[in-house]
């Protein structure tokens, strides 16, 4: 590992404003998430009222949207958490350690999510193109993930305008979804509670668990602005509104869907998921149930474009991430090269971008699972502990967005990140800190190589 390329860097034009900026948050939000997990929402705690655990991960992710607002808009760069916490423990003290265990960790948890869309892509796939063995779910999967990086192989400026077009299909997909569940909502179906449903048990509080771990996997990307902070027009102003207004309007979209689906179709015929094939593709058979197979095949083709809308998404954010990080000196050089026609991080790009396929071979749970433990402990608790030691350390900071009742909802972050990590599946609670001491030991010696911090003064 090596010290970022001498290169100037290049003035990003900023052509993101508020309805760009809104529409890749919902693009990454909406995604195909809330189509692959309902299933796996309401096995968690076997039945309708794990709909709990989604209404604690809202309160969760709303609470943290406002840290990342503050940090957002005071730090409007490339990179978002990495330049987020290198600013906040110090960039040449407790922040390099930071920095570098963020992008460590990103490298893995950043492709595990976009994986985690072409996994579900291939999913939906398997309603209109029957009997799909795992080796070809991969290959589609593969074929997805080529598209996107094409596609994103392009100045920002048409991208914006990519980014738009998917939101609207976005749109359309969960507004079918929402208008025909209105219209034959049961609430005997969708309300129908197992014995002893709220009992408090030790059993209880893990399945919670479970239920907010998925239902915060299906908000990840109300920050996704931030990642591109500086090709956003006036960030003080929409980086903040961006991610409360597609937090807000999500929001609202995934109750639509969630009572919508569990009010038609009988939660008992898809739950548990794993001994039911057909919750790979729930909402093909919710719209199979009232209008017929033609009409499900339709619309399993808008899910299939929700889906690429978020993948999409992701990848163009997440890519901007290793840039920033080996621009500033954190990673490999190679990481921090613009293209030298059009202007983005064509190598961080491929370099995602082809993990993101790699990852695609594992299935959906594991990378679910996997995505959220390593990324918890460093970037999202991580953050919070940034943004208050800024408070502290740096009062005078001009900050375009404050914190609302600072700091309780910092505290309330904090203590539901805490929450969703302690009731992981032990062995991935082991997978992450595995990898979060693995990145410690690289450090170390990267840093000593380089006779950086902790083996030289900090420079001033």
């Amino acid at each position: 590992m090596e010290p970022s390329s001498t290169q100037p860097a290049t003035q990003v034009p900023r052509r993101f404003g508020i309805v760009q900026a809104t529409a890749l948050n919902m693009n990454n939000m909406i995604g195909i998430g809330p189509f692959i997990t309902i299933p796996l929402l309401l096995t968690a705690l076997g039945g309708p009222q794990a709909m709990i655990g989604w209404l604690a991960a809202l309160v969760i992710v709303v609470c943290d949207g406002m840290v990342w607002s503050e940090l957002g808009a005071a730090m409007p760069g490339p990179g978002g958490s990495f330049g987020y916490l290198r600013e906040a423990f110090g960039p040449q003290r407790l922040g390099r350690l930071m920095a570098f265990l963020f992008v460590w960790q990103f490298i893995l948890s950043g492709p595990l999510e976009i994986a985690s869309g072409y996994i579900g892509f291939a999913q939906y796939l398997g309603y209109i193109w029957h009997g799909l063995s795992a080796r070809t779910v991969f290959l589609v999967a593969a074929a997805v993930g080529i598209l996107n990086i094409a596609l994103l192989y392009r100045r920002i400026h048409s991208i914006a305008t990519i980014t738009v077009s998917l939101w609207v299909g976005t749109l359309a997909t969960t507004i079918a979804v929402i208008v025909t569940g209105m219209a034959h909502f049961d609430s005997r179906v969708a309300f129908d509670f197992p014995p002893h449903a709220f009992d408090m048990s030790l059993g209880f509080l893990f399945g919670l668990g479970t239920a907010s771990r998925i239902g915060v996997y299906d908000y990840l990307g109300y920050y996704d602005v931030c990642y591109i902070g500086d090709e956003v027009e006036n960030p003080g102003r929409v980086i903040p509104r961006s991610i409360l207004m597609s937090t807000v309007a999500v929001a609202v979209i995934y109750i639509g869907i969630n009572l919508s689906i569990i009010g038609v179709v009988p939660w008992r015929s898809f739950v548990p998921a794993d001994v039911h094939p057909e919750s790979n593709f729930i909402v093909s058979i919710f719209m199979e149930k009232i209008y017929g197979s033609g009409v499900a095949t339709m619309f399993t083709l808008m899910i299939l474009w929700t889906a690429f809308g978020s993948v999409f998404a992701l990848l163009l954010g997440y890519s901007r991430i290793p840039y920033a990080a080996a621009r500033d000196g954190y990673f490999f050089r190679a990481f921090g090269q613009l293209h030298p026609t059009k202007g983005f991080p064509h190598v961080s790009l491929l370099v995602l971008g082809v993990i993101s396929i790699l990852a695609s071979l594992f299935a959906l749970g594991i990378v679910i699972d996997a995505l959220i433990a390593t990324r918890i402990l460093v970037q999202f608790i991580g953050q919070v502990a940034g943004v208050m030691r800024l408070r502290r350390t740096r009062p005078d900071m001009p900050r375009p967005y404050r914190i609302w009742l600072y700091p309780v909802p910092a505290l309330v972050a904090l203590v539901g990140w805490v929450f969703v990590f302690i009731t992981t599946d032990v062995r991935v609670i082991g997978f992450g800190l595995g990898i979060l001491a693995l990145g410690v030991v690289c450090f170390l010696v990267w840093s000593r190589r380089l006779r950086q911090w902790p083996f030289a003064a900090a420079r001033a």
